[in-house]
């Protein structure tokens, strides 16, 4: 199933490009002129550091829980 649905999405993304793509980007030339990419390109890199540390922290939080369950588990036992 899980296979199914990968598939399904892989075909899709890769089928959106053709229909997607340009061969000028008018709205990024412009950014670029007026020096204002780097600002979007600095607001896109702090949103994916600070969702990287998020799943890392979710990360840590779920390994401590799992120690406590695994010790709880073998002290019943």
């Amino acid at each position: 199933m899980n296979k199914c649905i990968a598939l399904a999405l892989g075909f899709l993304f890769t089928s959106s490009i053709k229909v997607f793509g340009q061969d000028q980007a008018a709205m990024a030339d412009n950014l670029r002129a007026e020096g204002k990419i780097y600002v979007v390109v600095i607001m896109i890199l702090i949103v994916l550091a600070g969702l990287i540390f998020y799943l890392f922290l979710m990360d840590k939080k779920v390994k401590k829980l799992e120690k406590l369950l695994s010790d709880k588990k073998k002290q019943t036992n």
